[in-house]
């Protein structure tokens, strides 16, 4: 089987992305093209100095072959065109008319490179782009057509703007819709009743190991338990206001935090609190030294829009190094309700820390541990594919 995967974010993105491992698996048993968004108007005037810019401007000049294998079956693709940037555009009709014309540049790009590779009967897998893949399942005209829907990206500012007109629209135009959440799959079911919960995968070997590393140097004489949380300071995502009521609440505790700051962040009064330590922004192959060292991990998330349906990936990784997890209650959450201690208010952090910390054993350990590791990419993968390969078996009768 062949598949087109058009990934919102592009296979040469710094950080981690499920498309990206999605195609990965995929390729062990079928072709697969990665396309890249094209280049638009506004990132080639605004960041023309980016390397990322320069090799799409080279491809779209001729001076450089958009089409790169990247392993055995799997192919990245930069598309030869520039688009308009129209995210801009107030009014529906001017919007939907330049949007058209954007996606037939689009088009007639990905068409180069399956003529290239002989790709015939695809899948089309569409990675939540709403904008620039709105027209293209008519075009391409694939045998079957998969929305992805992995994030509820509606909150935020940029896809809410036209996205609330058009996801419901493209969803209920694909043939399948699949996502990495019930709260997500709840949400296409809405428009389009071909929607399934495929779960998540995780690369989890990085924090699978029995070698027991040493305490960080930052907090290496630390007494007393270390309270933990690893990931993104994001104001938008974390409750600042809890990690300080934890944190006053219990002096005897040390609060580590590890990632980079947002604005909030840096400003908060967490960093005039002597028992809370920020480490910065750490290597991915150092995480495992950090979440080890934890006492009880935390994911202190605020309730909102963009947090309430999107699967947190970071308790995985807490689980399979076997610790102790105390998070907010939200619908994703649900999954791991057995393995981790759900808080529904600030009070509950402090019993729920305090209960994890005294009931920690080397045989809950474990059974974390085999937890995390059935969210695995291969998975994953298989649930794709048997919503996929079901899918076509209906159409074909």
């Amino acid at each position: 089987m062949n598949f087109i995967i058009i990934g919102q974010q592009p296979w040469d993105t710094e950080i981690g992305s499920n498309c990206k491992d999605i195609a990965l698996e995929l390729s062990k048993h079928h072709q697969v093209l990665y396309v890249n968004s094209p280049l638009d108007r506004a990132t080639l005037v605004q960041h023309r100095k980016d390397q990322s810019t320069k090799v799409r401007l080279e491809v779209v000049k001729g001076e450089r072959d958009g089409l790169i294998q990247i392993q055995d079956n799997l192919w990245n693709y930069y598309p030869d065109c520039i688009v308009e940037s129209i995210n801009w555009l107030r009014v529906d009709f001017v919007f939907d008319v330049i949007n058209k014309i954007n996606n037939k540049k689009f088009y007639h790009s990905i068409l180069k490179a399956v003529s290239r590779l002989g790709f015939k009967d695809y899948v089309l897998f569409n990675d939540n782009e709403i904008i620039k893949c709105f027209f293209i399942n008519e075009l391409l005209q694939p045998e079957l057509s998969v929305y992805y829907s992995r994030d509820y990206i509606l909150a935020t500012p940029y896809w809410k703007k036209h996205g609330v007109r058009l996801e419901p629209l493209m969803i209920a135009k694909y043939d399948l819709c699949l996502a990495n959440s019930e709260y997500l799959t709840d949400y296409c079911r809405q428009y389009n009743s071909n929607a399934f919960f495929v779960g998540q995968g995780c690369d989890l070997k990085a924090f699978q190991t029995e070698t027991r590393p040493e305490r960080p140097l930052e907090y290496h004489n630390v007494n007393g338990p270390v309270i933990g949380y690893v990931g993104a300071l994001q104001s938008i995502r974390l409750d600042v206001a809890l990690i300080e009521y934890i944190a006053e609440s219990r002096p005897e505790w040390t609060i580590v935090l590890v990632g980079p700051q947002d604005e909030k962040f840096q400003a908060s009064k967490l960093h005039q609190l002597k028992n809370v330590l920020f480490t910065g922004l750490k290597p991915q192959k150092d995480l495992f030294k950090y979440i080890n060292s934890f006492d009880v991990c935390i994911n202190p998330q605020l309730v909102n829009e963009l947090t309430i349906g999107n699967y947190p990936r970071k308790i995985d990784e807490y689980l399979a190094a076997g610790k102790p997890v105390v998070a907010t209650k939200t619908r994703a959450m649900d999954l791991f309700k057995d393995y981790t201690y759900l808080a529904e208010r600030k009070e509950d952090y402090l019993e729920l820390i305090k209960l994890a910390l005294i009931q920690d054993t080397e045989e809950l350990s474990r059974e974390r541990k085999a937890f995390a590791e059935s969210h695995t990419w291969e998975n994953s993968v298989k649930s794709i594919y048997e919503q996929i390969a079901r899918s076509l078996k209906e159409r074909a009768q």
